[in-house]
């Protein structure tokens, strides 16, 4: 309220006070309310003032926390490791006022890195949402990491974007990590825009990396910008739309200094020319996307195509982005400072607001709340901080919510602008924003947050009305937000404490961790009784272990990183077992018969078959203790313990004494299935990466040497400049710490690129080698 008065009374003094005055008092005035509004920052680097005060432009509190929906944009920087993602962002938050200083990934001080291990390495762990205000736009903007290691901080995040910037590096073009975000990013149907960084870079060539876009992405690239002069000599860029080139200043350090100028016959005639070829090229090329464009040609422009308004050409380009039948490339240095401000004016230009976007669910909830929590960061003194997308309705603090998916009504107590790690409070949030949460305990990434229980069965029973509910088991999961995906670990390894006292602390640090990141999973071992981390990769389970020391105090033991196979079976096998107990006076007795044997198709969960003369009551009464028994059975194969897939389970007879319990049926199942296991022809599996090496010509010849010695499949040597391109397959088990063996061959000139491809039958020898090695015999 304080605060409200502040910006009232400070309005009022406005109209009266000379300009001088004024400044001076618009900084006091600030200051004093910030200090009142926001928590005590950091000391480090140096942020401006309140978002949307920058400059002479002062806005009411209101509209600088709830800007009109039109005015949203909320968007995430995509592309492979190294492309210059976090840079672009870091010079985004410059450029927009809300840092001072220029942060370099190269000297550890980002704003959206902030994690320690993020500022060591080098490279973004977990995505950072920042919000920012460009020309009247509210940006919400987040940098997700490109390392494959955290392909589902990608994921969750690309599902509560609107639009996206796609960075490339201009010497590279399309790289194996950008293929799969851009695949992640068809598959939630975001139109985004392209962005070629490091045009300053020895090796750059814009057209090579517009045609890398063309043929790997399958994508249409509309040209708005021709950069002028490449490598060495790259100094500004040529707005194809306007016909005006951008020229920074070569003595500005910070590149907020660039002159934009019409192109101009007498001084600029090749440029002016290749510049008009490529905005008619442009002009057709849209004409055959969007129809309305088309017929505004014919009418008034078929004889002169320069006489279309630049206003006319962005319009159309905006329909095309969003119905993604092109994707608008940009180019620019965002190390150098160069190309970034154009880069901003586009995204508010092409990429689409909130409401552009058509999300079917909201018709269930009219003006009521829902929103999808897509993060989840652990903070010290606050607890948990839940990031939300509101899709419709307000959020306020002290608010109470209902979470469709753990059934449960929690309450929100503060509500944070996200600022990387420096965070606003703010007393409301409407339809179209990110917001910081603070006070829920039970929401974790991809709950559907709505306004009350009695809200979501109203929606519920809007939809089935609508028919939606057809198809479903339940009313609730017409509501519910796309849950996440979370792709199984590859890697797992033993995690001690320093003593047994610091267990529990140990268990609390792990479910901490286990509630921000899906994919790490933590189990603990039967025979042994140990904890059990399941990763990623070798850097997903090194920055857990990392993160463990720093953030909760604890110096943890890792056992050797071993690789997650699974185990099949290759014939069927049939098995009965009978189990006769007597509790108290109560007889349990159960008879089973069942035969396992191998599916067609590739299914991780064991796919349940009943034979005809299993009862409809048998069904009805014991279905969840027979799943669950053979569910449970299929966790632990009987050659390494590995979980077994492609299997399918057909029971053949149950016979139960009344009263028997379920926990009986299901322990009596998973022993039978167990027997019929290890009575089958087994085989393990083990996992098989996509591997795709960018290596030096000349060392060539000693990464295919060594390649060949670790099982691996080469299918492809590409060339790209004056690099080849590997691609080809490697067993996980032969890759680990390859990434210091490749350094040595290549003296750090090469990188590498990993992702699991499939699981594949190993042949008898490694097999037998696995085997007798797990078993503690040499062969």
């Amino acid at each position: 309220m304080k605060m409200l008065m502040n910006f009232k009374m400070f309005t009022v003094i406005h109209q009266k006070m000379p300009s001088s005055h004024l400044s001076n008092m618009r900084c006091y005035k600030l200051i004093a309310s910030l200090r009142k509004l926001k928590p005590q920052m950091p000391v480090g680097r140096h942020y401006s003032s309140l978002p949307g005060l920058i400059g002479n432009e002062v806005k009411s509190l209101r509209s600088i926390i709830n800007p009109p929906i039109e005015k949203i944009r909320n968007i995430g920087i995509m592309a492979h490791i190294d492309a210059g993602k976090t840079t672009t962002t870091e010079r985004i938050l410059y450029f927009s006022g809300y840092t001072r200083s220029l942060g370099d990934v190269d000297d550890g001080d980002t704003v959206t890195d902030f994690m320690a291990q993020e500022r060591e390495r080098g490279i973004t762990i977990q995505s950072a949402a920042v919000t920012l205000d460009w020309k009247g736009y509210r940006v919400n903007l987040i940098d997700t990491p490109g390392h494959v290691d955290f392909t589902l901080e990608v994921e969750r995040c690309l599902r509560v974007l609107d639009g996206a910037v796609a960075v490339f590096d201009a010497s590279a073009g399309v790289e194996a990590q950008t293929l799969t975000v851009w695949r992640q990013a068809d598959k939630h149907k975001i139109p985004r825009i392209c962005f070629l960084n490091k045009m300053d870079k020895t090796g750059a060539s814009f057209n090579f990396a517009v045609e890398s876009i063309r043929e790997k992405l399958k994508a249409r690239p509309l040209l708005l910008q021709l950069p002028i002069g490449e490598g060495k000599t790259f100094k500004g860029v040529v707005d194809v739309v306007s016909k005006e080139k951008l020229i920074w200043n070569p003595d500005s350090d910070d590149g907020k200094d660039f002159e934009r100028k019409p192109l101009l016959e007498v001084s600029d005639p090749e440029l002016l020319k290749e510049t008009t070829e490529a905005r008619n090229a442009l002009v057709e090329q849209i004409a055959d996307l969007d129809d309305e464009f088309a017929d505004l040609i014919l009418e008034e422009f078929s004889e002169n195509f320069d006489l279309i308004p630049a206003e006319k050409l962005q319009s159309a380009i905006h329909r095309v982005t969003l119905a993604q039948a092109a994707v608008p490339v940009l180019c620019g240095s965002a190390l150098k400072n160069k190309g970034v401000q154009p880069l901003l004016d586009a995204v508010t230009l092409y990429l689409p607001s909130p409401e552009e976007r058509n999300y079917e669910f909201l018709q269930w909830y009219k003006d009521g709340l829902c929103a999808l929590a897509f993060k989840v960061l652990h903070d010290k003194q606050r607890g948990p901080l839940v990031f939300m997308r509101i899709y419709s309705g307000t959020i306020k603090p002290q608010l109470a919510v209902y979470n469709i998916n753990e059934n449960c009504t929690e309450r929100i107590s503060r509500l944070l602008l996200p600022f990387a790690d420096q965070h606003i409070e703010i007393p409301s949030l409407t339809a179209g924003n990110i917001a910081l949460t603070v006070g829920l305990k039970h929401t974790v990434t991809g709950d559907t947050i709505v306004s009350s229980k009695s809200s979501a069965q109203a929606a519920a029973r809007q939809a089935k009305r609508k028919g939606e509910t057809d198809r479903k088991n339940t009313e609730g999961e017409t509501l519910l937000l796309a849950g996440v995906e979370v792709p199984e670990p590859v890697f797992f390894c033993t995690i001690e404490p320093p003593s047994m006292a610091k267990q529990p602390d140990l268990d609390h640090a792990l479910k901490c961790l286990q509630r921000e990141d899906p994919s790490l999973k933590v189990r603990l071992d039967p025979d042994s009784g140990q904890t059990v981390l399941c990763g990623m990769g070798e850097l997903h389970i090194e920055v857990i272990h990392d993160r463990i020391k720093r953030e909760y105090g604890l110096e943890t033991y890792l056992g050797p990183l071993q690789v997650a196979y699974r185990e099949t079976v290759l014939s069927s096998a049939q098995a009965t077992d009978t189990l006769d107990r007597t509790l108290g006076d109560k007889r349990h007795l159960v008879t089973v018969e069942l035969e396992v044997r191998p599916t067609k198709t590739s299914s991780v969960t064991p796919l349940i078959e009943y034979a005809e003369g299993i009862g409809e009551d048998v069904l009805k009464t014991c279905q969840e203790a027979i799943e669950n028994g053979i569910h449970t059975a299929c966790l632990q194969g009987p050659l390494l313990g590995s979980p077994i897939q492609d299997v399918t389970v057909t029971l053949h007879s149950l016979v139960t004494h009344p009263g028997t319990s379920t926990t009986m049926i299901s322990a009596c199942i998973s022993r039978c299935v167990q027997k019929a296991l290890k009575k089958a022809d087994k085989q393990v599996l083990e996992p098989l990466m996509n591997l795709e090496v960018t290596v030096p010509s000349e060392h060539l010849s000693p990464v295919l040497a060594d390649l060949a010695q670790r099982r691996g499949n080469i299918q492809e040597i590409q060339t790209r400049q004056d690099s080849k391109v590997v691609m080809g397959s490697v067993p996980l088990a032969e890759i680990m710490g390859y990434s210091t063996v490749l350094r040595t061959l290549t003296s750090g000139s090469a990188t590498f690129a990993l992702e699991l491809s499939t699981y594949q039958a190993m042949n008898p020898q490694d097999q037998d080698a696995l085997l007798s090695q797990r078993s503690g015999s040499t062969h």
